[in-house]
Parts: structure tokens; C-alpha cells; sequence
């Protein structure tokens, strides 16, 4: 847990304070999300659009209680990791660009973003919460399930856009993110984006269990969210400095 280190320490502050609290918040949680991920069967590795629904139903009944566990705890962490964004609004409001158009939008997406992430968590909970149905309604929430999970990712590009975008306008000597947080966010933006078409395909690498849509998307966006963690955590232990709330250390 070195993420934060550096931060922890900080006086009692209206606002830099919360913003360490909310940057553990999601480090605590990103942990609690991986290991729901392992637990959750259907994960490791994730159900092929192909399976037929006989084969689908039978995963549910054979798997229902670790299913249930599972979404629970999905449902829960989910919306956990809107601490982090949030600080990110708080720090990109501080950058020196005239507009604050960025970060309201940032703050937008992100919520549109988690709402989304946790209808998928009910999708999946629906279908294992009568798992003797008839197959090939299970078979139908499973579908949903994953398909809301892995392809709407238009609020997640959005938010990327807006971080790369305020932290190019923002041209100071010392600026909140190094510019290559911005390069990094595009980066982040262009392995998510292909996920998109696994509401089309069912097969290759585009598919939802593929190496494109589920692999590269997912591996982008815990690798995005331990960096921006790590950034944060730096941003606000500057703002602390800047605002004469601890000492800079001597080098």
C-alpha cells in the first residue's frame, strides 16, 4: 500500500484532508473489485458469447452462490472508485485554464460511467437469481451482462479526453499533472475504445471474452486507475506544500 505514501501524514484540512480519504478510499476498494473478479467464476476465463444457453444455465445453477457473492460484492466496490475521479475533478478545477468545462465534464462521464458498471452487476444477479428458469432467458441476462459491462465505453473515453485535454492547457512551469499524464490518458483512450464492437461480434479478439475487448480494456483500466492513484496522492501532498499546510522537504 505505497500508493498514498507521502500523503497519509497530512493535517486535519477541509480539503486536503478528504482528498486523502478519498484516494484510500479507492485504493482499499481497487483491491476489494480484484478479488471479487477471481472469485467470481465466469471471469477466469470469461464466458464465451458462444456458449450455448443449455451450457450458460448450467453454469449459473452449478455456480449460484459464488455468482451472488460475487455481485454483491461487485456491486459495492463499483461505485467506490468515484473517490478517485473525484479528486481528479478537484485537482483539474486548480490547473490554470480559464474554463472549468473540462472537469464538470470529467465529473459527468464518471458518474454516467459507474451507474453503467453497476447495472451490469444486476444483470448478472438477475440470472443467478432464479437459476432453474428456462435457459434461454438466462442465457439472455448473461448476454446483458456482459455486454453492459464490456461495451459501453464512450463515458470512459470521455473522461480520458478531458484529463488529456486540461493537462495540456495547463502551461505553467509547475503544473498540477506532468504532461505525459495526458499522453498516458490518450494512450489509456485508444486500448479501451475496440471494446466498443463486442456488442457486434461474438468471436476473435473484439468479442467480450476476447484479448481486445476484455483483456487490453480491463488491463488499460486498472492500470489507469493505480497511476492516477499514485498522481493524485502526489498532486494533493503539492497542494498541501503550495497552500503552506506542511513543509516542502529539503533535498
Amino acid at each position: 500500500m505505497q500508493l498514498l505514501s507521502g500523503v497519509g501524514d497530512l493535517p486535519r484540512t477541509s480539503n486536503v484532508r478528504t482528498q486523502v480519504v478519498a484516494l484510500w478510499i479507492t485504493a482499499i476498494s481497487l483491491v476489494g473489485l480484484v478479488v471479487a473478479a477471481i472469485a467470481f467464476p465466469g471471469f477466469w476465463p470469461p464466458t464465451s458469447p458462444q456458449t450455448s444457453a443449455a451450457d450458460v444455465a448450467t453454469f449459473y445453477r452449478d455456480n449460484t452462490s459464488w455468482i451472488r457473492l460475487s455481485v454483491v460484492t461487485f456491486n459495492f466496490f463499483s461505485v467506490m472508485f468515484l473517490p478517485l475521479f473525484c479528486v481528479l475533478v478537484v485537482q483539474m478545477k486548480r490547473m490554470t485554464t480559464q474554463s472549468q468545462v473540462f472537469a464538470y465534464c470529467h465529473l459527468s462521464a464518471t458518474v454516467s460511467g459507474a451507474t453503467i458498471f453497476a447495472l451490469a452487476t444486476v444483470f448478472f444477479g438477475a440470472a443467478a437469481y432464479r437459476p432453474n428458469r428456462d435457459s434461454d432467458l438466462i442465457m439472455v441476462l448473461n448476454d446483458l451482462g456482459w455486454i453492459v459491462l464490456i461495451a459501453p465505453v464512450g463515458m470512459m473515453l470521455a473522461q480520458n479526453l478531458m484529463l488529456a485535454l486540461a493537462v495540456y492547457h495547463d502551461k505553467v512551469a509547475q503544473p498540477v499533472f506532468p504532461r505525459w499524464v495526458g499522453h498516458f490518458s490518450v494512450l489509456v483512450m485508444v486500448a479501451m475504445a475496440p471494446a466498443a464492437l463486442s456488442v457486434v461480434v461474438d468471436s476473435g479478439p473484439l468479442a467480450w471474452n476476447g484479448l481486445v475487448s476484455f483483456w487490453l480494456r480491463n488491463i488499460a483500466f486498472v492500470a489507469y486507475v493505480v497511476v492516477m492513484l499514485v498522481m493524485c496522492g502526489r498532486a494533493v501532498r503539492r497542494q498541501a506544500i503550495d497552500e503552506g499546510l506542511v513543509e516542502e522537504p529539503v533535498r
